[in-house]
């Protein structure tokens, strides 16, 4: 089976540096991005198999980023995102939802959940190709 590729955008260094590093030990190809812009162009050149999003990100708000991807999906390949941000108020989790984020994270959250968010993505995947 080939490697995964996940995408982790945010624009903590730390965290993302953190969470990158976590992801590539569980045995995932890791793409990183600083801020909104820099995900969505990471995302239309490595076609990501699943998509870690910050909310409160420059350039380019995560919403913004999550928008344009169900809008201009680049392939017929489910594309799961996991949104995980600080912004956790019930209307930022109903918006997240509307927008067809798959998963939502409130921070501050451990990186097992998002080990075990990504993990439950990948384990969709198959079924979500058989019903295409």
């Amino acid at each position: 089976m080939t490697m995964r590729k996940v995408l982790v955008a945010d624009d903590e260094e730390e965290v993302l540096e953190i969470m990158a590093k976590k992801v590539t030990l569980e045995g995932y190809c890791v793409i990183e991005a600083a801020d909104g812009q820099e995900a969505w162009d990471k995302i239309k050149e490595e076609n990501p198999d699943i998509i870690v999003l910050d909310l409160n990100m420059p350039r380019m708000h995560g919403f913004e980023v999550l928008q344009l991807i169900r809008e201009n999906p680049l392939s017929k390949k489910w594309q799961p995102v996991i949104i995980v941000s600080a912004q956790n108020e019930l209307a930022d989790i109903q918006k997240g939802y509307s927008l067809e984020a798959d998963h939502y994270i409130a921070k501050p959250c451990s990186m097992t959940d998002i080990v075990k968010a990504i993990k439950l993505m990948e384990s969709l995947i198959p079924q979500r190709v058989s019903e295409e």
